[in-house]
């Protein structure tokens, strides 16, 4: 129903800055959330940001104040914005579209991923 792509990773000093990129095939109003995952090396697919059709935005706490959530409708895109990275900010970033199904369940489609990787 919907497929996203992410794009924007790199390599980058502690204390730099990146911004990720996830374009949907649909548009963004007609999806429940969009979200920003990552995994690090040898850890589980972890929650770092979320964004609702309506606007409304969550961050988890270990990157509260340092990244961002935002979208442009108009191009379908939602946007990581990620500064003061840190050494452990380094994990492939995925973004998902949620949308809710005929059953009522909300699924998520996944992107490819894109590599951050914060060394000095």
């Amino acid at each position: 129903q919907v497929q996203v792509v992410e794009s924007g990773g790199g390599l980058v000093e502690p204390g730099g800055s990146l911004r990720l990129s996830c374009v949907a095939s649909r548009s963004i109003f007609n999806i429940n959330a969009m979200t920003w995952h990552r995994q690090a090396p040898g850890k589980q697919r972890e929650l770092v940001a979320i964004i609702n059709s309506g606007g409304s935005t969550n961050l988890a706490d270990s990157v509260k104040g340092r990244f961002t959530i935002s979208r442009d409708s108009a191009k379908n895109t939602v946007f990581l914005q990620m500064n003061s990275l840190k050494p452990e900010d380094t994990a492939v970033y995925y973004c998902s579209a949620q949308l809710r199904h005929s059953d009522g369940k909300i699924y998520p489609y996944w992107g490819q991923g894109t590599q951050v990787t914060v060394s000095s």
